[in-house]
């Protein structure tokens, strides 16, 4: 079945009253949704940020390696480019973090919203650190920064009424483009 001007129209018996509403499947959602790979404890012994840096850049979707910290794209993005600055050191507290990983978190920070403005002309920035469960942390344990693009209509419909995020491109291609821009 199909409108004339509109998109073709699949109708599935025995659910409800048929709409023209399209349906966006994202699958790999519910990974994170069911805490696929998040640690049980405080210990580094199974933290993905602790196991990343031992594999390589492309399969952990790493884009920079510092001293003291990593630049990786954040596996669930919340936007095309949402990235996550990370110290190697198993660390939860910012204010646990040394002064050279101080240092180097914002030095990274500064050189990420350089790189995505300069490969995908982001029109702004969400930055922050989410200390603690209560605070929003999916991975608690270990410190981890977030840097999320932004451009102006970003929220549409698609976030805010039917709860999905169209991301256009995938991560490995994402990851290429910044990584070569780094």
């Amino acid at each position: 079945m199909s409108a004339p001007d509109g998109p073709e129209i699949v109708e599935q018996h025995g659910v409800g009253v048929p709409d023209a509403l399209q349906r966006l499947w994202t699958p790999h959602r519910m990974a994170y949704i069911k805490g696929q790979d998040k640690p049980d404890g405080d210990e580094a012994d199974g933290c993905p940020f602790d196991r990343l840096p031992k594999l390589d850049d492309e399969t952990a979707l790493i884009l920079a390696r510092g001293e003291t910290v990593y630049a990786v794209l954040n596996l669930y993005p919340y936007n095309p480019g949402h990235l996550m600055v990370v110290p190697y050191r198993h660390v939860a507290d910012y204010t646990d973090l040394t002064v050279d990983e101080t240092r180097e978190l914002a030095e990274f920070t500064q050189h990420a919203m350089r790189v995505v403005r300069r490969v995908s002309a982001a029109h702004g920035f969400n930055i922050g650190l989410n200390q603690g469960v209560i605070a929003g942390a999916g991975i608690a344990a270990h410190l981890h920064q977030h840097l999320v693009p932004r451009w102006g209509g970003d929220a549409n419909f698609m976030p805010v009424i039917g709860h999905t995020k169209v991301l256009p491109q995938l991560l490995g291609e994402t990851r290429k483009l910044l990584a070569d821009a780094w």
